[in-house]
């Protein structure tokens, strides 16, 4: 499908049950100065199984030429949105929260970083979703392998997540992952891995001379350390580095073709947990909005559009392990998360397009990549990386009370459990558990264990044990690649282990979190005595960190000498595993006396505005066809005698809910906040849906609203 949007598109509105209000008139002057500033700049500042294969893809080809300059950039974006309705949403681990409609689409966001004097490249996509998943990891590389051999491999991809807690669940093969959304969904995990691989073979072919420049701001006011009481136990060089308790460096690449800014890609470090687990809408959360007000309010992309985008800009994750957007450290609820979201997301984007007014450092010397998989149930740590001057080695996988209770500050889990001290848990493991394995106390104490999930993996597979630690080099930015949740003062210290071994500016090093897998958390040490969440969630125990920090040391010298480094025990396709439990949908029906598409609730004639206009369609079970790469919705003005898409179901002002109705009947209700700055006209909503007979494929059906006025 395509449409046409003008190159004002809409911004703002709530789109919960809160008035709207109309575009700020700072924020917009704002935009104006930060969009002419970035026009300046441009112009004057300069499955794969263990197999041969995989032993392969490990190998570099060459150490590259430090070339004096220039590079190869590909940029891509492409819909990931999976299930918006009757599927577990993935982040809260609530089994409440089943997604009842969609209000931004999740997107993927590729990017291809190539030397101009040699053949080695990396890719990098940053993704709205929750969590990598092994899972998408080894499908997204067998995809690849498909259709370009050994160009893109397990060593040079990079996939990684926002982490956004208001996506669809069910993309993961290993069990705990899936329980709140009733097993593995095929349509979620199809559309995530559809989308990756589309941005990414829209990033290849996108290939163009190009100059990247990097850029260091600090951003304050828009985070906070979650989890204090473990922060303060860590030691004073690490404290001391980050003396507010957070981490306020945001990390800008600057992409420039022809003199003009052609993408960008941020880091920093905040948790996706703007939207409360009360909401029920799938959304990209504070960094999909950032990217989304960015490309599409900022710039005007369409992205129903075919063709290339002008400007793709991603924002990625780092330590964000125990950074909060939810300043007063309280959890957040609808609908006040709405604006809080674009609130986070404004500030991230505001200081990342700040920083095109910097000349920065002006990036040489090519690419280059490493990764190996290391059994995490196993691993022993040397001395060196202990801080005790012992050898440690850390256990089979955990799971801790602390870890029960969620994050009492973003979003509890399951009552019954705290952060810190769980006496009974903590009793057992001390009389029984520990006492029975030695072992396992060397590894995981003092933690509270609730579920010994390395034991409960040989009956089936719950969490991954097998993972992989990745680390890239675009010129003189560094990328760790750390499959889980961060927190700062352990990012601080895998920085600067890599940034010791090749002689870079810890500034220049980022942990890149949440990416190609999933095991949890990462803490320090110190942190993980303390058994908050951050700590219970930690499952390979005390030394985990240390294990994480010894494999990023031997990745960065390998690098550093142009050596390869085999790729270790890759982890298994477990595929044929999966259990699906979540029912079929049957059959849907049009409400009695009605036919598909009519309109139930009718727009008024005139709006103005700043008002909601919502319409209610009888309509269908949005989940026979996810519309990917499409639209559930438009909003048309008339124009010229033609009806033309000023919005769609992945813009900020436009929300789509769906509730059954009876037993095989839908209602949808669409609204539409109306930006301030709206263009006076006639306007009017349309429904697309696709309905499922008893027998045979879902047909589509769709529906239009009465027109309706909007004056200024």
């Amino acid at each position: 499908m395509s449409s046409t949007h003008p190159h004002t598109p809409p911004s703002g509105g709530h789109p919960e049950d809160i008035p709207s209000t109309p575009q700020d008139p700072q924020r917009s002057s704002r935009r104006t100065v930060l969009r002419a500033g970035a026009a300046l700049t441009g112009l004057g500042l300069a499955g794969v199984t263990p197999s041969a294969r995989a032993e392969q893809a490990a190998q570099p080809s060459a150490a590259p030429a430090a070339s004096a300059g220039g590079y190869r950039v590909g940029r891509g974006v492409a819909d990931a949105t999976g299930e918006i309705a009757e599927v577990g949403m993935m982040g809260y681990g609530r089994v409440d929260q089943q997604a009842q409609g969609l209000h931004n689409r999740l997107r993927a966001r590729a990017f291809v970083f190539a030397g101009e004097e040699s053949e080695e490249r990396v890719l990098l996509v940053v993704v709205d979703t929750a969590m990598i998943f092994e899972s998408v990891h080894q499908a997204v590389l067998k995809r690849l392998a498909e259709k370009y051999g050994d160009l893109y491999t397990h060593r040079n991809v990079m996939l990684t997540a926002t982490h956004t807690h208001c996506g669809p669940g069910g993309s993961s093969h290993h069990l705990l992952y899936n329980l709140t959304s009733l097993g593995f969904h095929e349509k979620t995990f199809k559309a995530m891995t559809d989308g990756i691989t589309e941005a990414a073979t829209r990033a290849h072919d996108d290939l163009a001379p190009s100059e990247l420049t990097l850029t260091h701001a600090e951003l304050r006011g828009t985070s906070a350390n979650r989890s204090r009481e473990a922060f303060e136990r860590n030691p004073s060089d690490l404290r001391g580095h980050f003396p507010e308790g957070i981490d306020p460096q945001s990390t800008l690449l600057r992409i420039e073709r022809d003199g003009h800014v052609a993408g960008a890609v941020n880091w920093f470090a905040v948790h996706c947990t703007s939207m409360s687990g009360e909401n029920k809408l799938i959304s990209a959360d504070n960094k999909g909005y950032a990217a989304y007000h960015w490309e599409r309010e900022v710039e005007g992309v369409d992205h129903l559009a075919d063709g290339k985008p002008d400007f793709v800009a991603a924002f990625a994750q780092t330590n964000a392990g125990d950074m909060s957007p939810n300043l007063d450290l309280k959890p957040p609820t609808t609908p006040a998360d709405f604006g809080n979201t674009r609130e986070c997301g404004l500030r991230q984007y505001e200081a990342a397009a700040g920083q095109l007014d910097r000349r920065g450092t002006k990036l040489t010397g090519g690419v280059d990549s490493r990764l190996v998989y290391i059994d995490l149930s196993g691993v022993t740590v040397e001395p060196e990386h202990t801080g005790d001057g012992k050898r440690h080695k850390t256990s089979g996988p955990a799971i801790g009370a602390a870890m029960a209770a969620g994050s009492l500050e973003d979003g509890p889990a399951f009552p019954g459990f705290d952060e810190g001290e769980n006496p009974l848990w903590d009793a057992i493991s001390d009389s029984v558990i520990y006492e029975a394995s030695p072992e396992l106390r060397e590894a995981q104490a003092p933690k509270g264990i609730v579920a010994p999930v390395g034991v409960m993996n040989a009956v089936y597979p719950w969490v991954q044990e097998q993972v992989p630690v990745q680390l890239l080099r675009i010129g003189q930015l560094y990328l760790i690649g750390v499959p889980g949740e961060v927190t700062v003062c352990a990012g601080l210290r895998l920085r600067r282990t890599v940034a010791e071994a090749v002689g870079a500016e810890v500034r220049d090093v980022l942990v890149a979190g949440y990416a190609n897998s999933y095991f949890h958390y990462l803490t320090t040490p110190e942190e993980y005595d303390s058994q908050q969440y951050e700590g219970g969630s930690t499952l390979f125990g005390r030394w985990q960190l240390p294990a994480v920090e010894q494999t990023a040391a031997q990745l960065a010298r390998a690098m550093r000498d142009g050596k390869s480094l085999p790729i270790g025990p890759v982890a298994p396709d477990i595929s044929d595993k999966t259990i699906s439990l979540q029912p079929g949908i049957v059959l849907d029906a049009p409400p009695l006396s009605h036919e598909f598409g009519d309109v139930l609730t009718a727009p008024r004639a005139n709006y103005r505005p700043g008002e909601r206009v919502t319409v209610v369609f009888a309509g269908a079970h949005p989940g026979n066809v996810l519309h990917r790469g499409g639209t559930y919705l438009r909003v048309e003005a008339r124009k010229d005698g033609e009806w033309r898409t000023v919005a769609d179901d992945g813009d900020w002002s436009t929300a789509f809910r769906w509730e059954r109705y009876g037993v095989a009947a839908s209602k949808v209700t669409v609204t539409w906040d109306i930006p301030g700055g709206t263009a006076s006209g006639e306007y009017r909503i349309t429904y697309e849906g696709d309905a499922k007979p008893v027998a045979g494929d879902p047909k589509a059906i769709s529906g239009t609203s009465s027109g309706f006025t909007v004056s200024g």
